[in-house]
């Protein structure tokens, strides 16, 4: 019984709701982030956080359309590669390709969802967990140190942080996610107006589907945009509900 009791006890820790947190802390981590994404020096460092994303997004996508990952780079420029073996053209590959771009705002969204439901110890957890399955992948230090010391800090604020500190770490996660998917698509045209970027997620999709890479780019905005709107949503509708 004592083992069934701590199992138990175990599990309503992890999948168990916890108190609503402020609305001024759901709108506070939501300004934070916002100032974080449109800051140019901060964002160059918080930017690997969205290139984590982003690669992960790709090398999921290509495991579960069957194709055979190769392995996963992150740059100290947040520039990243995911390496996949299979056809170079059909859908699998383009839904590979397609991933990237929107991999941190579903992110974001999905994680809206779980706070919607008060879970915010379940997704720290849920992060460690699909942190410590990418580093397996991981081919170069940098990518390495990254993701270490990104696992690691999610760890320590799950494990040793007050509910109070990990409400607020978990929103500002979020909401950098809602948000800070969206700014990439807009640097990924700039880069491609100038010609800078001629291999792009975009281009090759239009390599692939013959349609044009500006058609790409716009869903990815249209997205992400859309993820923003419903995981702004889903973390304010709890008190949204209780002014009802």
């Amino acid at each position: 019984m004592t083992s069934v009791d701590g199992l138990t006890d175990a599990l309503d820790w992890l999948f168990g709701g916890q108190p609503d947190p402020p609305l001024l802390l759901v709108i506070l981590t939501g300004v934070a982030a916002l100032v974080v994404v449109l800051t140019r020096m901060v964002w160059r460092i918080a930017r690997n956080a969205i290139t984590i994303a982003h690669e992960g997004g790709h090398a999921l996508i290509a495991l579960l359309t069957g194709r055979k990952l190769r392995g996963i780079r992150l740059h100290s420029d947040t520039s990243g590669l995911t390496l996949s073996a299979g056809r170079p053209t059909g859908p699998g590959m383009a839904f590979t390709l397609l991933a990237g771009y929107l991999a941190p705002s579903l992110i974001g969204l999905a994680g809206a969802w779980v706070l919607a439901g008060n879970r915010i110890r379940l997704l720290l957890w849920v992060a460690v967990v699909l942190l410590l399955a990418m580093l397996v992948m991981i081919r170069n230090a940098f990518g390495i140190v990254s993701i270490v010391v990104t696992t690691g800090a999610v760890f320590a604020v799950s494990w040793f942080a007050s509910p109070d500190v990990q409400s607020v770490f978990a929103y500002a996660g979020v909401w950098f996610l809602l948000l800070g998917g969206v700014r990439p698509v807009g640097e990924l045209q700039t880069l491609r107006a100038r010609g800078q970027l001629p291999d792009s997620d975009a281009d090759q999709l239009a390599g692939i589907t013959h349609v044009p890479g500006i058609f790409w780019v716009g869903f990815f905005g249209l997205v992400n945009l859309g993820a923003l709107a419903l995981g702004g949503y889903l973390l304010v509708k709890p008190f949204v509900d209780d002014l009802m």
